[in-house]
């Protein structure tokens, strides 16, 4: 299975009609990129939905110890500035931040780009769409994005005004300074 993209630069979905879209068919995972694109995903397989939910796992164990902030899941779909609505694999944003938004800011897709994300790459992405995504984050106000790309043994990282850093696999990364104290073992 691909990712299906839908051009809909001359249809303009507002925020409360994408929302509607996506409550309409709670069965797809759906984003919308910056440009006006519909992005239709594929499910991830077993092996990759038990890779995320690990590393959604060490990022809520740090948060729990911590209390700096917020963690998401990728059902989460984020309002970014620039107009798209993405959501990444795994989100943590800062406490002050989150806590700025209005309830109804926070109950539906909240108008925030995530201070933090990982994006894996599973089977079916393309690791250049994956590659479009993480700059859209930076271009929204992410100050740290890692992409884990197992198929090629690597991590991307991102940070604002940097150039992407890679790193081979095995590696431990740290969240210094966006998460204070955190740590990740990632194995090859």
């Amino acid at each position: 299975m691909t990712y299906t993209v839908l051009n809909l630069n001359t249809v303009n979905l507002t925020d409360e009609q994408f929302y509607r879209l996506c409550l309409a068919n709670p069965d797809r995972q759906l984003e919308l990129s910056a440009t006006g694109e519909l992005i239709i995903m594929p499910p991830v397989g077993g092996i990759s939905g038990n890779r995320e939910a690990g590393l959604i796992a060490h990022v809520w164990a740090w948060n729990d110890a911590a209390q700096l902030g917020y963690v998401f899941s990728s059902s989460t779909i984020f309002r970014l500035p620039n107009g798209g609505q993405r959501s990444p694999d795994v989100a943590w944003v800062k406490q002050a931040r989150w806590d700025a938004l209005t309830p109804e800011q926070q109950e539906k897709f909240p108008p925030i780009c995530p201070d933090f994300v990982i994006e894996l790459r599973s089977r079916t992405d393309s690791l250049q769409v994956l590659q479009e995504k993480m700059q859209e984050y930076l271009n929204s106000g992410l100050q740290l994005g890692w992409l884990v790309n197992l198929q090629n043994q690597q991590v991307e990282i991102y940070r604002p005004n940097q150039a992407v850093e890679n790193i081979a696999l095995p590696t431990q990364l740290s969240g210094e300074p966006v998460l204070p104290g955190f740590t990740l073992d990632l194995p090859s």
